[in-house]
């Protein structure tokens, strides 16, 4: 071999290796800044001591692994999406509570609204008040503690995120599409009947309004649940690590979770194709004046209906909805 040749074929290796020593170095600075970035949004509560009413739901609950070892597994688990309203120091109420019942046997997500005048015992607090105050009493564990309590189910994440992560979030994920059924004004924007592309500020106004809706709550819940929906939608298509890198890095200082950096990418990773639908449901109730409050009422009847509906979808059965 001649001596230009042999130095060439050196020179070529090295500098491949230089190449993937550069390329590794930098897959490892990213994966230990999402790392980082998901420790700050880290935010665990003290573990639920709520044990069901329901013989076969308490079986269950009390008889399975922990947490971690049932997300390894692929098992059901379900989340409690806080969407929090703060202004400057006051500490805020939880102005959307959405609940989802992952199940990756059943490639589907259970979802529906807690309506946020509901009147219900506040865990903790030692008062019936309506269920979005639990937040203001006792943060993120009390909210927990008292969905946990009023579903009859336990809770095994929560996300917390307030207005303005709301918004960056939808913006760092180029927007939402939604099909909005009639047209109406709000927040000096324009929202026409038909297709709609929303940016994020364009999103939290849309999923805001309430009193020109016919449906009231029930329409503005619709409408929260539908951006959710694409918002997971388009978040379990990501596959690069840097995409992830950006929306963690932006929302660190506006959401917090109790979900481990570990179980970030076993969902990732592991589940996103195995949700292939969302179903949905309303809770069924009346309102109701009480000492010159007024409160949405949910009788005992319909709180059994939505606990089998969430029993049934962490089981496996068939979950029938009610729109």
């Amino acid at each position: 071999m001649k001596p230009w040749v042999k130095k060439t074929i050196i020179g070529t290796g090295a500098f491949l290796l230089l190449v993937a020593a550069g390329a590794l170095g930098y897959s490892w600075y990213l994966y230990h800044h999402v790392k980082q970035t998901a420790a700050a949004i880290y935010e665990p509560i003290q573990p639920s001591e709520y044990t069901s009413k329901d013989p076969e739901v308490k079986a269950k609950t009390t008889t399975q692994p922990a947490i971690k070892e049932r997300i390894e597994s692929k098992h059901p688990f379900t989340v409690l999406v806080m969407g929090v309203d703060e202004r400057g120091s006051d500490k805020g109420r939880s102005d959307t509570l959405i609940v989802m019942a992952v199940n990756p046997n059943k490639k589907s997500i259970l979802m529906f609204n807690i309506p946020r005048d509901t009147r219900t015992e506040i865990i903790g607090h030692g008062t019936t008040d309506k269920i979005n105050h639990a937040y203001a009493f006792g943060g993120a564990e009390m909210s927990k503690q008292t969905v946990e309590h009023f579903l009859d189910y336990p809770i095994d994440y929560y996300i917390r995120v307030n207005m303005e992560g709301f918004a960056k979030m939808i913006d760092l994920i180029g927007g939402v599409q939604v099909d909005n059924p009639f047209a109406f004004f709000y927040g000096e924007h324009q929202f026409d009947k038909g297709p709609l592309k929303l940016n994020g500020e364009e999103a939290l106004l849309y999923s805001r309004m309430r009193y020109e809706d016919p449906r009231g709550d029930f329409g503005r819940n619709t409408r929260q649940r539908e951006i959710l929906k694409q918002v997971l939608k388009r978040g379990l298509t990501f596959n690069s690590i840097k995409q992830i890198e950006k929306i963690l890095d932006q929302l660190g200082s506006t959401v917090k979770t109790n979900i481990t950096f570990d179980e970030m990418k076993t969902f990732i990773t592991d589940y996103r194709s195995d949700l292939e639908q969302v179903d949905t449901v309303e809770i069924s109730g009346s309102g109701s004046t009480i000492n010159r409050v007024w409160y949405y009422i949910v009788g005992n009847d319909e709180k059994e209906r939505i606990h089998n509906l969430l029993k049934n979808q962490m089981n496996g059965g068939d979950v029938p909805t009610k729109l």
